[in-house]
């Protein structure tokens, strides 16, 4: 099973883009959504819940409680999970973006520093992504690798074969059942670029925002996968 993180946010003050095991809140888009490191850690706030993971397959998931007027931001606090958020520039040393909340998460009474963005939907789904990398280099086959993500059905093709999977959108996680594929033979560069691709699309994976679309980091922060909208 493939999973695939996508933290919409990064640290501040620190190098992010890592991701932990899958954090558990509602599916449907997270509104809002944080990550940090030492240690690597994400947190999703959607749908009525919040949910936290790190490092290491600690989950914590309860319902959202309202918001708490703070200085310069809002705190949501349960006896498990507080998350506060406060409004000052969050920067991330990867991808030179900023972000614009400093986020402090307290889970069960362990303090984890990062940063925070809210988000009106899910910017993975319902588009159409061109694979423009695969582990820093060039995908090497005569045809474009595509994917998409929507309604819980992920589709694309590999350059070579036609992939469909299902998938559970939850916060800033998403997490892909068995792919299936077609099974027609193509020249050796294009088996090779699939190959390629489903070695890349294993493990946790961390969703980068860039200038012109999303990496899929590994854990160690190398590039796993990069995506690019395909242009009308």
């Amino acid at each position: 099973m493939i999973r695939i993180f996508a933290p919409l946010v990064a640290l501040s003050a620190c190098t992010p883009m890592v991701a932990p095991d899958t954090p558990p809140p509602a599916a449907g888009g997270a509104r809002y959504g944080a990550v940090g490191t030492e240690p690597f850690w994400s947190l999703g706030l959607a749908d009525g819940k919040m949910g936290f993971a790190a490092a290491g397959g600690r989950t914590i998931a309860v319902a959202a409680p309202p918001a708490r007027p703070s200085f310069n931001g809002e705190r949501y606090v349960t006896d498990r999970l507080t998350l506060d958020i406060t409004h000052t520039p969050c920067s991330d040393g990867m991808s030179d973006k900023r972000y614009p909340d400093t986020v402090l998460v307290i889970a069960d009474g362990r303090e984890y520093r990062g940063c925070g963005e809210a988000k009106a939907d899910n910017a993975l789904e319902a588009r159409n992504w061109r694979v423009s990398a695969i582990r820093g280099e060039a995908p090497g086959g005569p045809r474009p690798a595509t994917l998409r993500f929507d309604a819980g059905r992920l589709t694309g093709t590999t350059g070579c074969n036609r992939l469909t999977a299902s998938y559970k959108l939850a916060g800033s996680a998403v997490t892909i059942g068995d792919a299936t594929m077609t099974r027609m033979a193509c020249p050796g560069p294009a088996m090779a670029q699939e190959q390629r691709l489903a070695a890349a699309l294993k493990g946790s994976l961390t969703l980068v925002q860039g200038k012109d679309g999303f990496m899929l980091a590994n854990a160690d922060g190398s590039a796993a996968v990069t995506l690019v909208p395909v242009r009308p």
